[in-house]
């Protein structure tokens, strides 16, 4: 098997249905710019209130994809 190298990065998904629509917006973006996005880790979930009420999920992920070199 050959060697690979992997890159995380931190995102903040927000929905204001849910934190799966929270985390699947983050990870649906970040498809766009990024290739071979492997794994997302959640690693926070909250909540915007206002006015007494929850105004919007929100949901910190470390997403993996695979690191390729230029050379």
């Amino acid at each position: 098997m050959a060697e690979s190298v992997y890159k995380v990065i931190e995102l903040i998904g927000t929905s204001t249905e849910s934190w799966e629509k929270a985390t699947a917006a983050a990870v649906e973006t970040a498809s766009k710019t990024i290739r071979d996005l492997r794994i997302a880790e959640i690693s926070e979930l909250d909540v915007q209130i206002e006015e007494g009420k929850i105004h919007a999920y929100r949901a910190k992920i470390k997403v993996s994809f695979k690191y390729h070199s230029n050379a």
